[in-house]
């Protein structure tokens, strides 16, 4: 791999140059820096962050984490006050 900065001409369509535009300023990016992120972000994806899994009665599953919640453990959830800061 090289170190050279290749100039090139790219034809983009309108609501894609749109598109990369906006995604340039949202993270503070020249047009240029943006596609190139996206190009290498489609050639290796992130990780997603949680593995959710679908489960044989089709629901979304987290993966174990080897934790046991305990019905006294709801019951004190349930008991708490709710507080919308908390969620915010």
């Amino acid at each position: 791999m090289h170190n050279l900065v290749m100039r090139t001409t790219i034809t983009l369509d309108d609501n894609v140059h749109e598109f990369a535009s906006y995604y340039a300023r949202a993270k503070g990016l020249t047009l240029s820096a943006a596609i190139e992120e996206l190009i290498r972000n489609v050639q290796n994806p992130p990780k997603p962050e949680l593995d959710i899994r679908i489960g044989p009665h089709g629901l979304p599953m987290f993966p174990p984490t080897g934790r046991t919640i305990t019905s006294e453990m709801v019951k004190a959830i349930e008991e708490e006050e709710y507080d919308p800061e908390k969620f915010a």
